[in-house]
């Protein structure tokens, strides 16, 4: 029991936050081609720009389903590659132990998050369990890129929850991200991302966004 009075899951928290891998404030955005695949078939082809602002814009395409869903895969990763400081973000967050085992140190909120829950080993959150605009959202990292300034979820599975049964309300999705670093300095880009789900039928479906001849905006 003493191991766990010593365990102080916020400083855990704070150096695994810390340690995730960001985009410097002067980040201006880039650009590039993407192509987007279902089960290696249904070749959408076309342009993209994503601004400072962050907001994609994808060209040459005309199926608006295929643009939205481009355009999701692009906002979701850059809102991660926030700079945003701990306290800033966590300030009114009391950090509680849950358990300590193999898998990392896994803590529950107090305060102005309660009840997310998260969980971290080696310097890294493998577990997130958190309400966002009404659905828990619960995602679980198997891998990680290490790049030297920080690290980012390769390979993890995701999957939504009711908050008030607790019942699964999505299909669980499992991404394998490849990135690439571009620019003189240190710029990791995401390269392709495969998400594997079951379908109505209960079969596998594959969706593969490539990004490629990728280039940063001045």
């Amino acid at each position: 029991m003493e191991n766990l009075r010593e365990i102080n899951c916020k400083e855990i928290f704070r150096k695994a936050y810390e340690n995730r891998y960001t985009w410097n404030n002067d980040f201006n955005g880039y650009q590039g081609k993407c192509i987007f695949l279902i089960n290696n078939k249904h070749f959408h082809k076309g342009n993209f720009v994503l601004g400072k602002d962050f907001k994609p814009n994808i060209q040459k395409i005309e199926d608006e389903k295929i643009v939205k869903s481009i355009a999701s895969q692009l906002f979701e990763v850059c809102i991660h590659r926030v700079k945003r400081k701990f306290e800033s973000v966590h300030s009114e967050n009391i950090f509680n132990l849950l358990k300590n085992c193999e898998s990392g140190v896994e803590m529950i909120v107090s305060g102005k998050n309660q009840g997310d829950k998260y969980r971290v080993k080696n310097d890294c959150i493998n577990m997130v369990y958190r309400k966002i605009h009404g659905t828990i959202i619960e995602i679980f990292v198997e891998e990680f890129l290490d790049t030297r300034i920080g690290t980012l979820s390769k390979k993890y599975s995701s999957q939504q929850f009711d908050p008030n049964t607790l019942e699964a309300n999505s299909q669980k999705l499992e991404y394998e991200d490849e990135f690439v670093n571009i620019g003189k300095e240190d710029c990791w880009i995401l390269n392709s991302r495969t998400i594997k789900y079951l379908n109505q039928n209960q079969e596998e479906e594959t969706q593969k966004f490539v990004f490629e001849d990728l280039s940063l905006l001045n």
